[in-house]
């Protein structure tokens, strides 16, 4: 008897920690930002008070990965829980596969209403971002989104955006007006008393940097470039402020779940370094091309901490999927990542499944504290690193844990087959990939035509235009 009323007592305990509700649910992600850009790493020169605050009051990860070096593949990862070569997202400005299951889909089924502001990128088109047409047939609405504020890819001050097809003119700072969007969706929805799924999908600090005089005063040691670069993170950390502030003023914080992260590591030419110190930056394999800042906000259940479990951006739909219990064909397989659910209040520092990462003719396998890189898989050259005595990736071991190096080097080449299987539309119900869009330059799309003319008064867009790239 006293031992089942331990049992009970355990589990209303348990009980009391769940929120009653399904939670609201934001995704946040800056465009370029490395792994070292914050205040909470002792950055030398960039102060961010509202990531720091964030970081403190939830789940900090100091390992957590986007699932490529470049934008396209890692946003492909995020939406279907698999690795970006699964999807038809193989490098920045290819088209998600409309055949492939998405998180926005899965949260709609499940009553949520769904929306996404800011870059998209996926949907096969190239160069600086421009409003996405009503037609096209991979916009957000395709995937799951009941409400779109988006633009192709990178952008910045005064953006021309697309409100569900239609063209808006905005002014003033990108995040800013991003955020200030999603908060007007975010009160609608929660005066409707509707749970919402929102994204928010930063243009910043991606290049061409361009920040207010006000944001880099701050920078002015540094060259030019790094001033603006840095403003940009400045005023990025100012909208996470004002989201995190409104969503206390709406009474939305405590079961709203908010997760922070960037696309890739940082960039090589930024200075002082944006990536910690760590070996590489985007576009490489190395931590710095693939280590990124990551935190998960909800106060309703996650006790504060910091931890060194490595994680994915791959594990965010199945995260979700778990939390909500969503059903498991609302993911389609083969998935690369898994529900962080269990680490969130408990201290677990070690991960059983691997994350494994693809990207064109690269990949890599981490298995906790041990890395090992395919520099070449159609040259068959690997690499072998320990991360935890070796954080800079200095010192190849594939010759002194030759045992090691082949187990794992034979897992990847493994699941690597498993990818090359999805690559050719194995997983689809149709057995084959269905017609996609191929990766081009918005100047020669014909659907563009007609705006070129005008849009040569835009400073974002004359030059590209006129080189027609």
């Amino acid at each position: 008897m006293k031992a089942l009323l331990s049992l009970l007592a355990l589990i209303l305990i348990s009980c009391q920690n769940l929120p009653q509700k399904k939670p609201n649910i934001i995704l946040i992600m800056t465009d370029d930002q490395g792994w070292g850009q914050t205040g909470y790493y002792n950055h030398p020169v960039l102060d961010t008070p509202n990531l720091d605050t964030m970081a403190a009051n939830g789940i900090r990860f100091d390992r957590f990965y986007a699932a490529a070096p470049v934008c396209s593949p890692t946003r492909a990862s995020i939406l279907t829980g698999r690795t970006n070569n699964r999807t038809g997202v193989p490098s920045h400005g290819y088209a998600l596969r409309t055949q492939e299951k998405t998180l926005a889909v899965a949260l709609k089924k499940a009553g949520y209403s769904t929306a996404h502001f800011g870059k998209w990128h996926l949907n096969g088109l190239r160069g600086p971002g421009v409003p996405i047409l009503k037609e096209d047939s991979h916009s957000p609405g395709k995937f799951g989104f009941d409400h779109w504020l988006t633009v192709t890819n990178f952008f910045d001050i005064n953006p021309l955006m697309s409100e569900n097809g239609s063209f808006v003119n905005f002014k003033g700072n990108t995040s800013d007006i991003i955020v200030r969007e999603a908060l007007a969706f975010i009160e609608k929805k929660s005066k409707q008393n509707l749970p919402f799924f929102t994204v928010i999908w930063d243009g910043s600090p991606h290049d061409p940097f361009v920040a207010s005089e006000e944001d880099r005063i701050k920078f002015h040691d540094l060259d030019e470039p790094s001033q603006h670069h840095h403003g940009e993170i400045v005023a990025f950390d100012r909208s996470l402020g004002l989201l995190r502030q409104k969503l206390r003023n709406l009474d939305l914080a405590e079961n709203t779940i908010l997760w922070y992260c960037s696309d890739n590591g940082g960039l090589s030419e930024v200075q002082p370094n944006s990536v910690g110190g760590l070996r590489g930056s985007k576009g490489t394999i190395y931590e710095g091309g693939l280590r990124v800042p990551g935190i998960i906000e909800w106060p309703a259940v996650i006790q504060p901490r910091v931890t060194h479990y490595p994680a994915s951006t791959m594990d965010i739909f199945p995260t979700i999927a778990d939390i909500l219990e969503l059903p498991e064909d609302d993911l389609l397989g083969p998935i690369d990542g898994v529900s962080l659910k269990p680490i969130f209040n408990n201290n677990l520092d070690k991960r059983i499944k691997k994350i494994p990462f693809s990207f064109k003719d690269q990949g890599a396998l981490l298995d906790n504290n041990y890395k090992l890189i395919a520099s070449s898989i159609a040259k068959n050259e690997f690499e072998l690193y320990n991360l935890k005595d070796d954080p800079i990736e200095s010192h190849d071991l594939a010759s002194e844990h030759p045992k090691l190096f082949e187990q794992m080097k034979k897992e990847f080449v493994e699941w690597n087959e498993t990818v090359e299987f999805s690559r050719q539309g194995k997983d689809y119900p149709e057995g084959k990939v269905l017609k996609n869009p191929k990766s081009h330059f918005w100047m020669k799309d014909e659907r563009y035509q007609p705006y070129l003319e005008e849009w040569l008064e835009r400073p974002e867009y004359r030059s590209r235009i006129l080189k027609g790239s």
